[in-house]
């Protein structure tokens, strides 16, 4: 497999800077712990899929229904830049 990695791993303690896509399956409560760590280390344009479960106000790109349950998907977006004004 040279063109995907799949990992089963403490979200928390991974390394997932170079990841392009984030799969999460995590209860309501859970699914927004790890938001400020995908903001922080994913570049942009990484993507972000979940099921079942939003990340509350931050309103997905898209919604899709399969097989009666939901898929979320996200991107995260270009960083602000530093130079003010």
């Amino acid at each position: 497999m040279d063109r995907a990695a799949f990992c089963e791993e403490d979200l928390f303690e991974a390394d997932i800077k170079d990841a392009t896509v984030v799969t999460l399956y995590l209860l309501p409560r859970l699914n927004l712990k790890p938001r400020p760590k995908l903001w922080r280390e994913l570049k942009p344009g990484t993507r972000i899929v979940s099921h079942d479960f939003d990340m509350d106000d931050w309103k997905p790109e898209q919604e899709l229904q399969l097989d009666g349950h939901t898929i979320y998907l996200w991107t995260i977006p270009a960083k602000p830049s530093l130079e003010a004004k």
